[in-house]
């Protein structure tokens, strides 16, 4: 159903919401999302443009294929194993996030930390 002007105008006082159908309450929310969604976006290209004019290192706006535009996180280095397990030593852990299972019972039964790194070639 589609609302006309003088329809919308004069449903703008709160009394004339209740007296509406479902139908045309619906239409014109319809219409109120449509103009928000386009004003907003004009909104969100002119604010971009302005703040290009200003800072002209932040470069164009992002893709939508961006990586930081579709959730994903950027890219880290490899971090190398620092600890390893000597009875098995395909076990290693790189010191980040939490102990692992062999390595913290070996710390209960007294061993150091130390005495688990990996020792590297200078």
């Amino acid at each position: 159903m589609q609302v006309n002007r003088a329809d919308s105008e004069h449903c703008l006082k709160q009394d004339n919401f209740k007296s509406m159908s479902t139908d045309r309450l619906w239409a014109f929310h319809e219409q109120i999302r449509s103009a928000l969604y386009t004003r907003m976006a004009d909104r969100k290209r002119e604010i971009e443009r302005r703040f290009r004019l200003i800072n002209p290192a932040a470069g164009p706006p992002r893709a939508a294929g961006d990586p930081q535009m579709n959730g994903q996180r950027r890219p880290y280095p490899k971090v190398f194993p620092k600890f390893q397990n000597p009875a098995r030593p395909f076990e290693t852990w790189a010191g980040r996030g939490k102990k692992p299972r062999w390595l913290t019972a070996q710390l209960n039964s007294g061993n150091l930390m130390d005495d688990f790194r990996i020792h590297q070639a200078i």
